[in-house]
């Protein structure tokens, strides 16, 4: 049997496929020419990350591909509910890459708080001239300690994201639609621990109690923060994205970075992605990085072993 990794797959997934039998094909195949290539090839799996698009047209075309995997946990690129409707098995590997995103959450709170983001644009050119200058410039920055991180979605990212602000001593807040308590459970040295209980509460009110916001929620119809929520937020409070683009109105967000409203955001996917727009790009408030929140070499190999151990129990017991 055959496996398309379209969008790559580690050498880990590859290995752990191929111990089980499956022929594993790496080679990427242009959106427009994979119905052509799964077929010709007679492909049984399809394995996607965020690149390419499974169609309702592929899944009706291609007879031969029984599942279809996607790296991660968002699967909006997927038809899901039709592939489940014609008999496909749809896969992916929500745990494998939570503890990457909640990471880069923290990476673009630290960025944003120590002007990382505008320090490290203006230093290589006016490092050595305007050193004094830039000093006092970014003089001015602000601690995580102590400070109440609003989590807007609170699976299994929000709980990673949670857990490291415990241990990092910020108050935690959370608000979701569908999650009304979460136990995060902290470990230490010696396999000690504690269970922190967090109870939910209206995303108006986490947004009027937080210094900082970090979104970690589905795909939406549209932006669950606008300029209403922006200007609700605590002046110069801070947000994150590391969801999915679109989840908050980027020109309400320049609107209220210009204004002072916010200190800082952190963006790492955006409304128009793969082209996000040049004032979000050049932004000197923002922190950014292209869609790379799952993208940590142990994610990687986590979500290769976990979808070729998913593959071959659905395959191979048959």
């Amino acid at each position: 049997m055959k496996v398309l990794a379209n969008d790559g797959l580690t050498q880990s997934g590859v290995d752990a496929l191929r111990n089980n039998g499956f022929q594993v094909i790496t080679d990427k195949v242009a959106q427009e020419d994979l119905i052509t290539y799964i077929n010709a090839n007679q492909v049984t799996v399809l394995l996607v990350r965020s690149a390419t698009k499974v169609t309702k047209e592929m899944i009706d075309s291609c007879p031969t591909m029984e599942i279809i995997g996607r790296g991660g946990v968002g699967m909006d690129n997927i038809e899901v509910a039709y592939a489940r409707e014609k008999g496909k098995h749809v896969i992916n590997t929500p745990a494998a890459s939570s503890e990457s995103v909640a990471e880069l959450v923290f990476a673009h709170l630290f960025s944003g708080c120590r002007f990382l983001q505008d320090a490290n644009r203006q230093m290589p050119v006016k490092g050595n001239t305007e050193f004094a200058k830039l000093k006092k410039k970014y003089e001015a920055g602000i601690e995580l300690r102590g400070k109440t991180i609003g989590i807007v979605g609170i699976g299994r990212i929000g709980q990673e994201v949670a857990r490291i602000a415990l241990g990092l001593g910020m108050k935690v807040i959370a608000s979701d639609t569908r999650i009304g308590k979460a136990s995060v459970r902290v470990d230490f040295y010696n396999s000690q621990y504690i269970n922190v209980e967090i109870e939910t509460e209206p995303l108006e009110q986490l947004i009027q109690h937080s210094d900082f916001i970090t979104l970690h929620v589905p795909a939406q119809n549209g932006p669950i923060i606008g300029k209403a929520e922006l200007d609700k937020m605590k002046p110069g409070a801070a947000i994150v994205n590391c969801a999915r683009g679109g989840v908050i109105d980027e020109n309400a967000l320049i609107e209220a970075l210009d204004s002072g409203k916010l200190a800082f955001a952190g963006l790492d996917v955006f409304e128009n992605e793969p082209t996000p727009s040049d004032q979000i790009l050049t932004h000197p408030k923002i922190s950014l990085t292209p869609h790379t929140g799952a993208a940590t070499e142990e994610a990687q190999d986590r979500i290769g072993t976990e979808l070729a151990n998913q593959i071959a129990s659905i395959l191979l017991v048959k």
